[in-house]
């Protein structure tokens, strides 16, 4: 019988459940999913066009499954999830004020990364199959944002998780229908979102510390969700639990706003908020739209209700840092700050001066918590298997 901290045959998993998109990582380093957080409910036999095409297609595009499991408070329900999702009336993306730990959307989108996972990598897991189901055991790194984890809402979310199996079964899904994961969690760590970004900024996969400039620094770190904001306060290597703040701000309100403000004033609908993350940030031709076959700027939209929202901001890293004035820097993370970089180093600019930074590479933004859950959980797994190890090495004692 496997020893409870025996996590040799458990695959790591790093999953940011993030408002916008799923970042996942998984075992070695191997493979990694982004799937947008949207979820539908559906039907049993979704109609497909061309269904001898079926198998040909990506699976992200067509993620139709049926979600079995305990935790969740609508059970065996049949979803879209991701890119098919946004295709339809229904889709739901996370709602401002909700509770990320609290809702089925957050879990509906955990299991389907895991079940992704598991599928694709059929063989070289190492996970049982018999059939046409597949056992799969994860040790799982994962956070919360920091207000639900200052309500301790952690603990909840964690054992909801754990002791129970939550089966997946593929639908209509391209290469994988009929395919059934039953997955199981051997260990589940969940991390303050903030201080995750900070184990990021100073630490390698391995958790050598590579920004010895930073490591002792006082440090604020805003991290702009879709949802909410979390300011982390670092001081001698730590987050300061009692200075740090949640806030329900994100970006996803502006977004949808602007999606409103296109529909009536063009006429054009666009399925998704990441619709209007990609007119705002993409290298050519940003803030432009076409309508009716002609290329149409929307930049007075995009621009009163962004610098709107910077200003918020704005106001709370002001708020922040005037409590905590021994600060030396303030990094920017997450989806949020890349939609808002340039209205904020602008205010920036013309008010107080602070210093403050942007990470420049957007994909190591968008992917900062996945990757700090990864090295977390990484350290978690190598010290409890070296851990068993010297047990197992220690000599048994003759009476």
């Amino acid at each position: 019988m496997k020893g409870l901290n025996d996590l040799t045959n458990s695959r790591i998993a790093a999953v940011d459940v993030g408002n916008d998109s799923i970042k996942a990582i998984f075992g070695k380093l191997d493979s990694e999913l982004n799937i947008p957080n949207v979820i539908a409910r559906d039907v049993e036999d979704r109609p497909v066009i061309g269904i001898e095409e079926l198998d040909s297609k990506n699976p992200l595009e067509g993620i139709h499954i049926r979600v079995h499991s305990p935790a969740l408070k609508e059970n065996n329900a049949i979803y879209r999830v991701g890119h098919l999702a946004t295709k339809s009336d229904n889709a739901t993306e996370l709602d401002p004020g909700s509770s990320k730990s609290e809702e089925d959307q957050t879990l509906v989108m955990l299991f389907s990364a895991l079940a992704l996972d598991a599928v694709q990598k059929d063989g070289s897991t190492g996970f049982k199959k018999s059939g046409n189901v597949i056992d799969a055991n994860y040790t799982l790194g994962t956070g919360l944002p920091l207000r639900e984890v200052k309500e301790g809402k952690d603990a909840g979310y964690r054992s909801k998780l754990l002791g129970s199996v939550h089966q997946v079964e593929f639908l209509v899904t391209p290469k994988y229908q009929g395919q059934k994961v039953n997955i199981k969690f051997d260990e589940i760590k969940v991390y303050p979102e903030g201080f995750a970004a900070y184990i990021n900024l100073v630490m390698d996969n391995n958790l050598n510390i590579i920004n010895k400039d930073l490591i002792d620094k006082r440090i604020l770190i805003q991290d702009i969700g879709g949802l909410s904001t979390d300011i982390a306060v670092i001081k001698n290597r730590n987050v300061d639990d009692d200075k740090a703040q949640g806030f329900n701000l994100g970006v996803s309100e502006a977004l949808e706003s602007i999606r409103e403000e296109i529909r009536s004033k063009h006429g054009v609908e666009l399925d998704s908020r990441r619709d209007v993350v990609e007119i705002i940030t993409k290298k050519n031709d940003r803030n432009h739209i076409m309508v009716k076959g002609s290329r149409t700027s929307v930049h007075d939209i995009t621009d009163r209700i962004l610098l709107d929202l910077a200003k918020k901001q704005y106001r709370l890293l002001r708020n922040v840092w005037q409590k905590n004035s021994q600060t030396e820097i303030c990094y920017f993370v997450g989806g949020g700050s890349i939609v808002l970089k340039d209205y904020l180093k602008t205010l920036n600019n013309n008010l107080d001066g602070y210093n403050i930074d942007f990470f420049e590479d957007e994909k190591e933004s968008i992917w900062m918590m996945a990757n700090a859950y990864y090295k977390l959980i990484s350290d978690f797994s190598r010290r409890t298997n070296k851990d068993k190890a010297d047990q197992d090495k220690k000599p048994v004692k003759a009476n």
